[in-house]
């Protein structure tokens, strides 16, 4: 597992345990505005894990795809990072 993928996940887990906590505060009836914070620390770890993702790709299939010599592919390429920035700003 590379550096991308090992700190992707870490915030992964963050994300998982405030999730948890989420539903529990829910469950238990808490203060709405105290699990919208707790959401939003969610939203938060989730985009930073994208952007991560991001990174992690950039730097390793993307690089490797543009060294080659198959258009087809590099085109490919820059079609799939365009289709992921245009979901992430919806």
């Amino acid at each position: 597992m590379d550096q991308y993928h090992e700190k992707t996940i870490i915030n992964f887990k963050k994300a998982r345990t405030h999730l948890d906590n989420i539903i529990k505060m829910i469950e238990d009836g808490e203060y709405c505005v105290d699990i919208m914070q707790q959401n939003l620390a969610v939203i938060g770890l989730l985009k930073s894990a994208h952007q991560m993702l991001m990174e992690g790709h950039l730097n390793t299939c993307f690089k490797n795809a543009m060294k080659t010599s198959n258009e087809e592919k590099k085109q490919e390429m820059v079609e799939e990072i365009l289709r992921v920035t245009t979901l992430v700003n919806k």
